[in-house]
């Protein structure tokens, strides 16, 4: 009986993926646990291995887009093909005897064979501009975009603006740089201060840590933020969880081990799964300002920004200050708009006076 090999459950919210390569041809044999295919979803890629030992027979192609639970091929069972036993060497020919030719004649050249007819090549489809070259989209590209696509569709999202005095986070890192960096082994960085003032945020204003599921509303008592990391194969955002309970260290450790793992390529879908609320840094590529599209099904998302020196008015006078936009993306159907302000408030107040945040870590 043929046993059928299917698209795995590979997390949550993900229903579809790209069978991007298979590693094994239709109709080669395989072994149990043998790597069969890689599946592409909008998060990460995943090998997937056989199930049985025999004979593969597939039935999509690489590149098409596979639905979880699809079956994509079937595999007969056999028994692992043995190996072709050596051929006997050949025994050796006799050599036939040379004949020399007599003296007076002359062997006449043997005459050539005319040569076939070059074949001409196919025609190569072209743009017509040397200006321009067209290539397919990868298929995780492809994916990405439908997903962009569907969070644009499907959610009523709408963007408010802030900035933040930088000036009080920045001097308190400088002052604790060293000694943090001692005690702990990594250095204190600027998102964990945004990890720290997002999850203060989301506990005074709780519609932010909610979403639709249908015809429901489920709110999140849970405190799992995604930090958006830039990886060679597209952005992926790993999951801080019970950031409620993280120290600054804790949260600093954990975005290096993240990043470890993107660079190598080692991040799960487990590591991407379960949050609650997203955040995007677009300030370290030197974005100033940007409308940050919301990670579905989650209803808000984060957007910080590059720190530039701005002259702002404080206390009645014109001075120089290093400010950062905040850009909050949030779900309308869920998120009113007094609460989306008040969430981005609440950041803004506990970035311009991080001593309280350093109070509860």
């Amino acid at each position: 009986m043929n046993i059928e090999v299917k698209i795995p459950a590979v997390g949550e919210s993900i229903t579809s993926g790209v069978l991007s390569i298979w590693h094994k041809k239709d109709g080669e044999h395989v072994t149990r646990d043998e790597l069969l295919f890689t599946l592409e979803t909008d998060k990460v890629s995943q090998e997937v291995t056989s199930p049985d030992t025999g004979i593969l027979h597939t039935s999509v192609a690489e590149g098409d887009e596979v639905k979880i639970g699809q079956t994509v091929a079937t595999i007969e069972p056999a028994a692992a093909p043995a190996s072709a036993p050596k051929a006997a060497p050949e025994p050796p020919k006799a050599e036939a005897p040379v004949v020399a030719p007599p003296k007076e004649e002359k062997a006449a050249p043997a005459p050539k064979k005319p040569e076939p007819a070059p074949v001409p090549s196919a025609p190569v489809a072209s743009s017509g501009d040397s200006r321009a070259v067209r290539k397919k989209l990868s298929p995780l590209r492809r994916k990405i975009a439908a997903q962009l696509v569907s969070a644009q569709q499907t959610a009523a999202i709408l963007t408010t603006f802030n900035e933040c005095d930088m000036s009080s986070v920045m001097a308190l890192r400088k002052e604790l740089q060293e000694e943090f960096t001692k005690k702990h082994g990594v250095k204190l960085g600027f998102m964990s201060f945004f990890v720290k003032a997002v999850v203060d945020a989301l506990q005074a204003i709780p519609a932010i840590n909610s979403r639709i599921d249908g015809d429901d509303l489920i709110l999140n008592n849970a405190f799992d933020i995604g930090v958006a990391v830039g990886t060679e194969r597209g952005l992926v955002v790993p999951v801080l969880r019970n950031c409620e309970t993280l120290s600054f260290a804790d949260v600093e450790r954990s975005l290096s081990d993240y990043a470890v793992k993107a660079r190598e390529g080692r991040i799960s879908l487990a590591d991407l799964s379960g949050g609650v609320f997203t955040i995007s840094n677009g300030g370290v590529y030197g974005s100033l300002l940007s409308t940050p599209i919301l990670n579905p099904p989650q209803s808000g998302i984060l957007g910080m920004h590059k720190i530039q020196e701005r002259a702002v008015v404080v206390n009645g006078q014109i001075v120089a200050r290093p400010m950062m936009y905040l850009a909050l993306s949030y779900d309308h159907r869920v998120v009113d708009g007094k609460e989306a302000v008040t969430f981005l408030v609440r950041v803004k107040d506990c970035l311009e006076n991080p001593a309280r945040l350093l109070l509860g870590a």
